[in-house]
């Protein structure tokens, strides 16, 4: 049997709480274990961006960045990676250029080593800037640019479609290519056919990583197969946070990896103590009602429907406020259909929001007959360019009042943002470092509403103010 070793992503610390508890896992919860999980041998630690920095602003009253220094004082030898939306950043809009250089540049200078960026259209024109940021800021070897895939299926995302990409993400400059199967809708023997047409286009020093799923039940089929199939590095989720929605967990992969040509290196006797620890976690975060049993379970409406776990929540709860819980299996069958019509993007944030609200839209008022402004918007080809052909009648409805469609780069309509942005946060009382204009950027009211918060406690007045927004406080 040939193969190599086997690296892996441990995501305990941001996709694992994030799939499966809202991302409310604390700092303070994360601390004692930091010197055991970078002694362990991973080749990353999946902690910070995502919903991180927003959560840690709007519920755990942190400051991410602070969060990030303090993780990268315990983990010396392990980098620590973080998700990139792009153009996105973390925020739900583009960002003019200026911001994401920032942003990357800030990342890395507090303790980022591995930078995984997507964008939910797999349009590579909303990944230029954040590339050139990594490379610019983080060449040495210090940080590594990895760029992903937004794996989904369609009639016109084909294996050779997914090949093309990672070559042009390539040529742009990526370290490494990600298959990023968030939907889990990769299935075992295309995961194998995927990867072994990666690695023979892709330079042999370009590293293939591969991140899904466990929502259909398939997601350790899928790795073993990627594995096979000579994938250099996978993501895991330790046990206690591992499976259903997260990711596969790492302790059985490493278990069945070892004394094969595939073997890890890890010693499983390292990671129980940090297994233990995080049972402990995941006791607290389902005591406080944010980690519910069921997203451990199996549910294979994602490969019928192609609808992933955090989408089919949204539609749900978007019926249930319109008292129409019984037409989930309409808005169901609805949801490919207002896909196609937009071109076939991936369903990802925010794509898949925008996908979901108007299909449930269709099915409660009629096809087409209120029309979301963002799904306005994705026609008009403001998020970028989908793969697929756009309904020429969506269209035409789209453009009814002389809309015009955007046909270049989205970001290149944006005029620069950091001087201005700097002078408010100031002008606000709130400037203590570069980043707090980043965290302004991007999520305004909730980051004033930390920084008020942050500001009485150096005083010594109210504590309770990230729940009193609205009370005036000394600046």
């Amino acid at each position: 049997m040939e193969g190599k070793k086997v690296l892996i992503t441990d995501t305990i610390l941001r996709d694992a709480h994030q799939s499966h508890a809202a991302t409310r896992m604390k700092f303070e919860e994360m601390e004692p274990v930091l010197p055991l999980l970078d002694d362990i041998g991973y080749y990353s630690l999946e902690a910070w961006g995502g919903a991180t920095f927003d959560s840690c602003l709007r519920f755990l009253n942190e400051d991410p960045w602070e969060r990030l220094r303090n993780l990268k004082k315990y983990l010396k030898k392990t980098p620590i990676q973080m998700l990139l939306r792009g153009q996105n950043l973390l925020g739900y809009r583009h960002y003019a250029d200026d911001v994401v250089e920032k942003f990357v540049e800030k990342s890395i200078e507090n303790g980022v080593g591995v930078i995984r960026l997507f964008d939910a259209l797999n349009d590579p024109r909303n990944l230029e800037a954040s590339v050139k940021a990594i490379k610019k800021y983080g060449k040495d070897g210090k940080c590594v640019c990895e760029c992903a895939i937004s794996y989904t299926t369609s009639p016109v995302h084909t294996t050779e479609y997914f090949v093309r990409f990672a070559k042009q993400l390539e040529d742009m400059g990526a370290d490494n290519i990600c298959i990023k199967d968030m939907a889990n809708l990769l299935l075992p023997f295309t995961a194998y056919d995927l990867v072994k047409k990666l690695k023979a286009e892709l330079r042999p020093e370009t590293k293939v990583h591969l991140h899904t799923h466990n929502t259909t039940g398939t997601g350790d089929m899928i790795n073993l197969m990627a594995i096979q199939a000579g994938v250099d590095i996978v993501d895991c989720a330790l046990s206690p946070l591992g499976n259903g929605t997260s990711q596969p967990a790492t302790e059985p992969l490493v278990a069945a990896l070892k004394s094969t040509p595939y073997d890890t290196g890890i010693d499983i006797e390292k990671l129980l103590p940090a297994v233990n620890h995080f049972k402990k976690v995941a006791a607290r975060l389902e005591k406080d009602g944010f980690l519910n049993p069921k997203v451990r379970s199996i549910d294979i409406n994602t490969l019928l429907y192609q609808v992933p776990g955090g989408m089919l929540s949204n539609l749900m709860n978007q019926l249930k406020q319109a008292g129409k819980e019984e037409k989930l299996t309409e808005c169901l069958a609805e949801v490919p259909k207002v896909r196609k019509d937009c071109g076939y993007p991936p369903l990802v944030t925010p794509s898949s929001q925008i996908v979901g609200t108007q299909a449930v839209w269709n099915v409660l008022l009629g096809r087409y007959k209120t029309i979301t402004a963002q799904f306005k918007d994705l026609i008009l080809g403001k998020y970028g360019a989908v793969p697929g052909e756009k309904s020429e009648e969506v269209v035409k409805l789209c453009t009814a009042n002389g809309e015009e469609m955007v046909t270049c780069r989205p970001a290149d309509l944006l005029s620069d943002e950091m001087t201005a942005l700097t002078e408010k946060v100031k002008e606000l009382g709130f400037y203590t470092q570069e980043e707090d204009v980043l965290s302004y950027a991007l999520f305004p009211e909730v980051s004033v509403n930390y920084f008020k918060w942050r500001k009485a406690r150096q005083i010594g007045v109210d504590s309770d103010l990230a729940s009193n927004p609205d009370k005036v406080y000394p600046v």
